[in-house]
């Protein structure tokens, strides 16, 4: 029987202990001195709404609040955000009561396969918190560096509008955990069709 060693071509990268706020949590952890925030969030911090997509910085799926601007966490070292308070999508809501961005992604159907979205929300929320009037024009702008293959951008930039709107008129969204609506108020086997339609 033969054992093989693994021999490493380069050094290892050093250790380096990595803190900072995330989502109003502090996190402690030891890390790789070359480790990309994308990976200490979701393997570390777990917060696994953070999304990998291209890992390129063109999808925008990776984005996150670090100290209140938008970046993409697959471009940024883990140490340069050291320190610093790091929103991801799981840190917008507040408690039970999403953000009006949230609230208003489902409303709208800015949502359809989801992978995208945590991207677009926390893009969205750092517009209206910036910019709580945004035009249509300046909506598009602030989510160009966001990939959708699903909605057609058109219900992602009517969400911001109404959550825009929201906003402005100091609108609270109701508790998340709140009774909902039986989908099959029939049983499973019969479903409700809206009227009209043939059975």
């Amino acid at each position: 029987m033969s054992i093989h060693i693994r021999v490493p071509m380069l050094p290892g990268a050093g250790k380096e202990t990595w803190q900072a706020n995330v989502n109003g949590e502090a996190h402690e952890h030891l890390v790789e001195s070359n480790a990309i925030l994308l990976d200490v969030l979701r393997d570390q911090a777990g917060t696994l709404g953070v999304k990998r997509g291209c890992d390129m910085g063109t999808c925008g799926c990776c984005s996150v609040l670090i100290d209140g601007e938008p970046r993409l966490s697959c471009l940024c070292l883990a140490k340069e955000s050291t320190g610093s308070d790091i929103t991801t999508v799981e840190g917008l809501a507040d408690g039970h009561h999403l953000h009006p961005i949230q609230k208003c992604f489902a409303e709208a159907g800015g949502s359809q396969c989801g992978f995208c979205t945590p991207g677009f929300l926390i893009v969205s929320s750092a517009l209206l918190d910036e910019n709580p009037e945004p035009t249509r024009d300046e909506i598009k702008c602030a989510i160009e560096g966001n990939l959708c293959r699903c909605t057609g951008y058109q219900q992602i930039v009517d969400a911001v509008e109404m959550a825009a709107a929201m906003k402005r008129d100091g609108v609270d969204t109701p508790d998340a955990t709140g009774p909902k609506s039986d989908p099959h108020p029939l049983g499973p086997d019969q479903p409700s069709l809206p009227p009209g339609s043939s059975k």
